[in-house]
């Protein structure tokens, strides 16, 4: 019995303990299980504002929340690291090690308390109970509340790390107005993103959320200054800034202006928002500094205009596709000129920026050259009668003046023997369908503007002088994946190469700059929309003027209004020239004199020209036909065997052009054998002896 009694009181401090663990197990338990049914509202504080960014992730235009608060999204390491000391020496010195609430600065609260009779003076508050009230916003200040603060700042420790509680505050904290978070308040207080602020800048946003309506530097500047130079006294006391810094940063004003918001490439940032509303960060392809400055170009050509005209320009890397800049009118803003309207994807009349097509398709096919003659005087197509803009004629002129002038007449007499339809069918490989008049097949006025087309599907075309003769589809969205090459070329690259030296052979505006880029213009029928459409090596730029409405313009036109915008937009796109691709290997290049005779003057039948046989047909190719696979033996020897072409109709000699070069001597005989190179796409053209052709498009595949 002795034994027993002298192990009875440790029994019992055993027990208690037991007792006493499992109060506090239980305790913890209960704890948990209300922070699980409870959890802090953290995803609600999320809703962000959606930003529209360009290629490099710089911001391009933002859009208010729901709520109309500019709410952007921001990462620590794009915030001025001595701002984010700042912040944490003046309102959490001991952030870093404290678990949500500050004992020693609850414990100065408390005393604070007592001693002014029950009135809250210091709240104590940290940077995470601060995060906990701006995710639960309460206008009461009472201890009550103070209490519910300090238990969501624990949930919110136990959920993020230190890093992600001070983003959560950078992004939430308020700094006046519909103003929330760091980096929309250094947009519209400074206009520049946080990542560079001064110390003056950093010391008043330190200041800020305090009292943010109180202190805000466009209604109460001096109030700004105030807290503003409270702050930096306080960080000279702490010794983190030296006081003759201190001293030059508390002598600066205060700027009172509020900035607007970054609000550029408009209409390009409602499309792609309206595409994907439930995105918040959208990337596109542009460069925010080019579109920046045809911006500016474009507003400063505003009060040049005529009343209600507007303008519109595309700038494309002809290589990839990537839109690098797109100005969809005068300013989106400008009601009086309907900016909000996107005149880069408006369909209207081309006017003569089709006519390098029509050119090219003539040279592919063999039937004129460059410097081949032709007629520019009054002509009747049944009933169709072209003029030229001025109304005049230059009579006779070489295909190299005709284009570079942008005669009509001539135009249209090469559209009629390269044919309409298949102006229009090459147009399809660009991936561009003009919009034409209802009913009725396609004629030869869509070679003069009688058609419809966008600026952006314009400058599409037009990327196939900068890739061999292949458009490349455009793109204004970097998450969209690369789009490939077009898989038929528009031009083959030895016609294309043909129309690109004659338009760099243009002369710019008066006055305009120089530089090394080829250029056609157009004017609309009725003085409606006036274009130019510009390349070099790479980069194609795309300018359109007119009304929105399609009213007429009289003062506008192609040369006179587009052009110099042409130049001035290249010039300050800032964007380094490529130089043109080199002639293409094979091809060439013959002055008037070394022109068969066939080609020193086009002449279609029945005008004057060339003498024609009006009895005869033109000649077709029967064999191989358009588009035909053919496939051809390896010989012993090397090589492949001859492909076997067939004539019908036409009057000879008949002479074959394979890939814009002759490789066989005038026959009377309606077979031809050619040989080709090797394997792979050609072009072959037969010239019957009244320079009349046909054509056909094959690819050769060799039987190994």
């Amino acid at each position: 019995m002795t034994v027993v009694s002298r192990f009875r009181p440790g029994r019992r401090l055993c027990l208690a303990g037991l007792a006493g663990f499992a109060i506090i197990a239980a305790a913890l338990f209960a704890v948990d299980r209300a922070d699980r049914a409870y959890p802090p509202p953290l995803d609600a504080a999320r809703e962000l504002s959606t930003e529209v960014v360009d290629r490099d992730g710089l911001l391009l235009r933002a859009f208010t929340t729901p709520e109309g608060l500019w709410r952007l999204p921001v990462r620590l390491e794009d915030v001025d690291p001595h701002y984010i000391n700042m912040l944490i020496a003046y309102e959490d010195r001991r952030f870093r090690s404290h678990f949500g609430i500050d004992p020693i600065a609850m414990a100065r609260a408390f005393l604070q308390l007592v001693a002014n009779g029950g009135r809250i003076v210091s709240g104590g508050s940290t940077i995470t109970m601060q995060v906990a009230r701006l995710i639960e916003p309460r206008a009461e200040r009472t201890v009550p509340a103070k209490i519910r603060q300090m238990a969501r700042a624990l949930q919110i420790e136990r959920r993020l790390s230190k890093d992600e509680i001070l983003s959560l505050y950078l992004t939430l904290a308020p700094y006046g107005g519909n103003l929330e978070g760091v980096r929309a308040a250094s947009l519209a207080w400074f206009g520049r993103e946080p990542s560079k602020l001064t110390l003056s800048e950093s010391a008043l946003l330190v200041a800020l959320p305090q009292s943010p309506e109180a202190r805000r530097p466009d209604r109460n500047p001096a109030a700004a200054e105030i807290a503003r130079n409270r702050v930096l006294e306080r960080m000279q006391l702490a010794g983190l800034i030296p006081e003759s810094e201190i001293a030059r940063a508390s002598r600066l004003p205060v700027n009172g202006g509020r900035r607007p918001m970054p609000d550029l490439a408009a209409h390009s940032a409602e499309q792609a928002r309206a595409s994907r509303p439930e995105q918040q960060k959208l990337a596109l392809t542009l460069m925010r500094g080019v579109q920046s400055r045809l911006e500016v170009l474009a507003s400063e050509t505003a009060s040049r205009l005529p009343p209600k005209a507007s303008l519109a320009m595309v700038l494309a890397d002809g290589e990839t596709g990537e839109i690098l800049a797109s100005v969809g009118s005068t300013g989106y803003h400008d009601a009086g000129r309907s900016g909000a309207i996107d005149m880069t994807q408006a369909v209207r009349s081309p006017g003569s920026t089709l006519k390098p097509f029509i050119y090219g398709l003539a040279f592919e096919d063999a039937i004129a050259d460059p410097e081949t003659l032709i007629d520019d005087a009054p002509a009747d197509f049944a009933g169709y009668r072209p003029r030229n803009f001025d109304r005049g004629y230059m009579g006779e002129v070489s295909l190299r003046e005709a284009l570079q002038m942008s005669l009509n007449v001539p135009a249209v007499r090469l559209l009629e023997a390269v044919g309409p339809q298949r102006l229009l069918s090459r147009l399809k490989r660009g991936g561009v369908s003009l919009d034409l008049p209802p009913g009725g097949a396609p004629g030869l006025a869509i070679g003069l503007g009688g058609a419809g087309i966008s600026l952006r599907d314009l400058v599409q075309l037009y990327t196939a002088f900068a890739n061999e003769g292949r458009a490349q589809a455009l793109r204004d969205e970097m998450d969209s994946l690369a789009l490939p090459r077009l898989s038929h070329p528009v031009l083959d690259d030895r016609a294309r190469w043909r129309v690109g030296e004659i338009l760099s052979g243009v002369a710019p505006p008066q006055g305009a700059p120089r530089i090394p880029i080829a250029y056609k213009t157009g004017t609309s029928y009725g003085y409606r929309d006036a274009w130019a459409v510009g390349f070099d090596g790479r980069h194609v730029l795309g300018v359109w003027v007119g009304r929105p409405d399609a009213s007429p313009v009289p003062a506008i036109s192609g040369i006179g209004t587009a052009a110099p915008l042409l130049f001035d937009g290249f010039a300050r796109a800032g964007l380094k020239a490529v130089a043109f691709s080199p002639k293409p290997e094979g091809l060439v290049v013959r002055t008037r004199g070394q022109l068969p005779f066939a080609l020193r003057k086009f002449g279609p039948r029945g005008e004057p020209g060339l003498a024609r046989s009006a009895s005869s047909q033109a000649p077709t190719i029967v064999y191989p036909p358009e588009g035909a696979r053919v496939m051809l033996s390896e010989r012993s020897s090397g090589g492949l065997s001859p492909l076997v072409i067939k004539l019908q109709g036409g009057a000879g000699p008949y002479r074959l052009i394979a890939n814009g070069t002759p490789v066989e001597r005038p026959s009377r005989r309606k077979t031809i054998n050619w040989t080709p190179d090797g394997a792979g796409a050609s072009t072959l053209t037969v010239m019957d002896g009244e320079g009349r052709a046909a054509s056909v498009n094959v690819f050769i595949d060799a039987d190994g």
